[in-house]
């Protein structure tokens, strides 16, 4: 037996002893466990799942033990996601710091940022959050607006950002700001990491037509953040960004994979699509759930290979915008077909009448169109795609 073959063995005993039945069951998005200074623990299970993975290592599993990681080879890393998906494992926590900030401080970070950050991160102690996107600077990031001049050794930050995601109830932030305002749009900017406790910062939240409010206005009056926080060199930020969108892109890709709250149509459609004998009713919704299964599998596959790409270093930018736009056009698709098979039945709300059913259905639907802008909207995507992906020119050259 080859020592892959034993960690294998080793992972799946583990995982069968320490993960709680409940915690194998698919989750739903008001028990999704967020990393947090106030974190709160939906049940005894979830706390104890949570607490065994991370003494293991296993919420950053791939990462250097120095920095709260179990250092796990790509091929062990793989070996984990296979065993936690046979079982149905639900992901120990959510951690869009691990996920997108952390591969940029592990290659960019200074040895101070690192032992500041990256162990908070890997136990699940700290909330980032994204400061990007400004009122006027979406799809165009290059154009934001929201200033940051050097006094002494610190960077005195001034200005908006929106669409920030549980901006609310971070503990920090990774933000891009203008520090050359008279450089070329992409040169003049830096990427800082700011603690959302810092006097002058204030937060309003935007309320969705989904119901719920995610999103975030942030406003910066004269803040105050050390230049230590500034990650790459002043006026750099610009490809620390490209390389942060890429882990972000992924991330998203990924999102509604191995336990994150996304609907199974089969189940659903089941009672729509056969009668009680089995008969079938609606041959063309049936095509339709096919495709939008085999379109599913294939993601996942193409998912898992280009995830081997990432985890040998190899430049995955180009296929991080291919998933990115397959994947969140994929689950308009599939809740559309969901609504429109249902019908009145897949309407649902607040008050009486309703299931939690039809509530969370009718709510993804609504969310799904949100999942196509954020992190680079579609047309952006396709744009990325024909140039870095297909080599294709400008327009107009």
């Amino acid at each position: 037996m080859n020592d892959l073959e034993t960690f294998r063995q080793d992972t799946r005993a583990w995982l069968d002893a320490n993960c709680p039945l409940s915690m194998r069951r698919p989750i739903v998005a008001d028990e999704m466990l967020w990393a947090s200074s106030r974190m709160v623990f939906h049940s005894a299970d979830q706390q104890q799942w949570f607490e065994r993975m991370r003494a293991r290592g296993w919420l950053v599993p791939d990462w250097p033990r120095d920095y709260g990681g179990a250092g796990l080879s790509r091929q062990q890393l793989r070996v984990l996601d296979e065993e936690m998906q046979r079982l149905g494992c639900r992901q120990p926590q959510y951690n869009l710091g691990v996920w997108m900030l952390g591969p940029v401080l592990l290659e960019l970070g200074t040895d101070d940022q690192k032992r500041e950050h990256l162990v908070p991160m890997a136990q699940g102690r700290m909330r980032w959050c994204q400061g990007f996107s400004e009122p006027n600077a979406g799809s165009d990031l290059a154009s934001l607006k929201t200033s940051a001049r050097l006094d002494g050794d610190a960077l005195v930050v001034n200005g908006s950002k929106i669409w920030t995601s549980y901006g609310d109830q971070s503990d920090w932030m990774y933000a891009l700001v203008r520090t050359d305002p008279s450089a070329r749009k992409q040169l003049g900017i830096s990427f800082v990491l700011i603690d959302m406790k810092s006097p002058g910062i204030s937060v309003k939240p935007i309320e969705l037509i989904s119901g719920k409010s995610s999103f975030c206005e942030v406003f910066f009056d004269n803040v105050r953040v050390p230049r230590r926080q500034l990650v790459g060199e002043l006026h750099g930020g610009w490809a620390v960004a490209k390389k942060l969108l890429a882990h972000e892109r992924a991330a998203m890709s990924k999102f509604t994979e191995g336990g994150a709250p996304s609907h199974d149509p089969l189940p659903i459609l089941r009672p729509v699509l056969f009668d009680e004998s089995g008969a079938l009713c609606e041959p063309v919704l049936r095509d339709r759930l096919a495709a939008v299964m085999m379109d599913a599998h294939a993601f996942a596959l193409t998912h898992r290979r280009v995830t081997e790409l990432a985890l040998a270093r190899q430049d995955v930018s180009g296929p991080a915008s291919i998933m990115k736009l397959v994947q969140t056009e994929q689950e308009v698709a599939k809740y559309e077909l969901l609504m429109q098979a249902l019908g009145t039945q897949g309407l649902g709300w607040e008050g009486p009448g309703y299931s939690a059913s039809d509530h969370d259905i009718t709510r993804a639907w609504l969310l799904s169109k949100t999942y196509t802008i954020a992190g680079g909207s579609s047309e952006v995507q396709l744009n990325l795609i024909a140039r870095r992906v297909l080599g294709l020119p400008e327009a107009g050259r």
